[in-house]
């Protein structure tokens, strides 16, 4: 069942659009806030996203850029009242995958919804190889051999983009750019401590040595043909 976040501050508007997901089997959570809506966006993955432009304290291309630097994959659908063509084009150069301009007729909007399902669907295969280590990115599950590990959305993030610059070294500045957003005002000890909780995960257990620490400057994963 694809989990869908639901982003507008109308909240007449949301409430159908919520009870029409749910009549088309749908699990949903709908929230009017945008500060709000970024914080649930940190702390877990959704299937797809609905995304109201307009919104209080935080606006939704606000939240789509900061979303883009962390979640490259996971769909988007901006809900506007504009009809402008800049405001469009805005919203699809920023990352948006579609957009549907308000108002809406229902039906519509379930289509463009299916077909973007079933596109991530048919994108499952994005996977990333190092030794025994497997990350199937867009479903978002790490193997190590047969074994699955369970990582939180920032942890997998990380990884990803450790897996994705294999040989480079990566400073705590540069990830903390990269994986919790460029204005990340908190203390870059953060990337340090997600490290140690990565390697307590994926090398640990299994008595392998991943991620590797460059003193003074930061971190790497090799490659492992090297």
């Amino acid at each position: 069942m694809a989990h869908i976040l639901i982003v507008e501050d109308e909240e007449s508007l949301a409430r159908v659009i919520e009870l029409e997901l749910g009549y088309e089997d749908y699990e949903t959570t709908t929230v009017h806030n945008g500060r709000e809506a970024f914080s649930l966006l940190e702390q877990n993955t959704y299937d797809l996203i609905l995304l109201d432009i307009m919104l209080p304290e935080m606006s939704g291309m606000e939240i789509l850029r900061r979303f883009r630097n962390f979640d490259a994959s996971t769909p988007v659908l901006l809900l506007t009242a504009r009809d402008e063509v800049y405001d469009k084009v805005s919203g699809l150069d920023l990352g948006a995958n579609d957009y549907i301009t308000k108002p809406f007729e229902m039906e519509e909007l379930l289509a463009r919804i299916r077909v973007h399902l079933r596109t991530l669907k048919k994108s499952s295969t994005n996977v990333l190889i190092h030794d025994n280590l497997r990350v199937e990115i867009d479903s978002r599950e790490v193997y190590r051999g047969d074994t699955e590990i369970q990582l939180t959305p920032r942890e997998f993030d990380l990884l990803v983009f450790l897996l994705q610059h294999q040989n480079q070294v990566m400073t705590r500045e540069q990830l903390l750019d990269k994986v919790w957003g460029f204005d990340y005002a908190g203390d870059t000890n953060v990337v340090d401590v997600y490290i140690r909780y990565l390697r307590n995960k994926i090398d640990k257990p299994f008595d392998q040595a991943t991620i590797q620490t460059v003193r003074g400057v930061g971190y790497t994963i090799k490659d492992a043909k090297k």
